[in-house]
């Protein structure tokens, strides 16, 4: 079974004030899996550059994720390069521990939490993957 990728509310908002698209973030979540990550952070979290449509990924977005290998990653936190140079002491505290719940969720709550809206799954697929029927 191929991970689920998930995206926060406040991140997806985050997203579209950037014209961060869910297909930047599946390429992203691909390298992810792949062990292509810019830190970890502790616990289930790390940090991915995005690159900005037109732009390399030095000048462009962060993102903090939530990731579990081969089973969920959750795009919780975004920001700009030219806004910050990285999260505050107190803000990685605050996304490791929503992390946690996301991580410690089950497949039941997850769909909880995707059926209120909390959460939302993107749908990556792969370019050289053939639907099953």
């Amino acid at each position: 079974m191929p991970v689920r990728v998930l995206k926060d509310v406040e991140f997806h908002n985050w997203a579209i004030e950037y014209g961060v698209t869910d297909e930047m973030l599946c390429v992203a979540a691909k390298e992810i899996e792949d062990g292509l990550v810019d830190a970890r952070l502790g616990g289930f979290l790390l940090k991915k550059r995005v690159a900005a449509p037109g732009r390399g990924k030095s000048g462009s977005y962060r993102t903090i994720v939530g990731h579990r290998q081969a089973d969920r990653l959750i795009f919780v936190h975004g920001f700009a390069k030219n806004e910050a140079d990285n999260i505050k002491k107190s803000e990685k505290t605050a996304l490791r521990k929503l992390c946690d719940i996301y991580m410690g969720a089950d497949d039941k709550r997850l769909a909880e939490m995707i059926g209120k809206n909390a959460i939302l799954e993107i749908e990556c697929n792969e370019p050289d993957t053939e639907e099953r029927t």
